[in-house]
């Protein structure tokens, strides 16, 4: 069996569709990557397109997507285990892997062998952050991060005082605990990026975010809402599911929400990229592709790097 290859982008980049028809090239199964994607029934808001996985009338197998309930909060340590636990599934199956994702820092968790230890909630650090604003978090997380020389935590979603604490609680444990060296098995992997224009990125993200809108994201989370998931533990998930709610439960109106979230997309894209070419300082060698090539040709580029 061949390497494996990884696939990686920023939203919008039309990674999944390169990935599923890859896949089915060269008979592999897909691990997504991504963060959000791994909650039941967040479905619209997060891009997860199970479309985009029917090839010719075949459902390219795909793992890591509907794993955990929303309102969870699913973190690195688990998605390490699940994942290692789908590559070896699939692997003796006798099948070839792809990763594809968006998540930085899920990806570089597992090229880069990572190995973390399940961080257990701290109450009286958590009663110490509470009442400081977001800006406050944010500087006290960078702070950490600069002690523990650490790349290990990924911002890109810090964008709620929820979220930042609880980032800051990883650093803070990962500082009295250091990681210890991966004894996970080595996976060698090809690593392509999809390389979109920026303003072709941004166009892309608006229309896709104007389609799911028509196609029901906010119906969705009033559905979440209703199941009895709590307005906070949505907006800790950012992005879609934090300016959604928000207008749902009356914080703001409709066109204040289309327009911070469509800022606030284009500005996690943005995150995005600058994790990727982070993680080619950190000695990834990332294979990029530019996405206005055919599927086609995109395909038989990959393949000539693979071979």
């Amino acid at each position: 069996m061949k390497k494996m290859i990884t696939i990686l982008g920023p939203t919008a980049s039309g990674k999944t569709t390169l990935a599923a028809r890859l896949a089915s090239d060269i008979g592999a199964e897909i691990i997504s990557a991504d963060s959000r994607q791994v909650y039941r029934g967040m479905d619209i808001g997060t891009g997860k397109d199970l479309a985009d996985y029917m090839v010719d009338g075949v459902m390219v197998p795909y793992h890591l997507i509907d794993i955990a309930e929303p309102g969870t909060k699913y973190n690195l340590f688990q998605y390490q285990h699940d994942f290692l636990r789908a590559y070896n599934d699939i692997r003796d199956r006798g099948k070839n892997v792809v990763l594809c994702g968006g998540t930085g820092l899920y990806l570089e968790s597992v090229i880069r062998e990572y190995r973390l230890a399940s961080v257990p909630e701290n109450k009286q650090l958590r009663q110490s952050l509470e009442g400081k604003s977001l800006g406050e978090l944010t500087e006290m997380l960078m702070e950490l991060k600069k002690k523990n020389s650490s790349a290990m935590h990924n911002t890109t979603d810090v964008d709620t005082a929820q979220r930042a604490i609880r980032a800051i609680e990883i650093e803070t444990f990962n500082g009295e605990h250091p990681a210890r060296s991966a004894d996970i098995p080595h996976i060698e992997s090809l690593v392509v990026g999809v390389d979109i224009d920026r303003e072709e990125r941004r166009r892309k993200i608006t229309c896709r975010l104007k389609s799911r809108l028509q196609d029901g994201m906010v119906e969705e989370v009033k559905g979440l809402i209703d199941r009895g998931i709590p307005a906070e533990d949505l907006i800790y998930y950012g992005l879609e599911y934090k300016y959604v709610t928000e207008y749902v439960i009356g914080r703001i109106s409709y066109d204040e929400m289309f327009r911070q979230l469509e800022i606030a997309i284009h500005q996690f894209a943005k995150r995005q990229m600058t994790w990727f070419r982070g993680m080619e300082r950190r000695g990834i060698n990332i294979h990029w592709i530019d996405s206005t090539l055919t599927t086609e040709q995109k395909i038989e580029n990959i393949k000539k790097l693979w071979l």
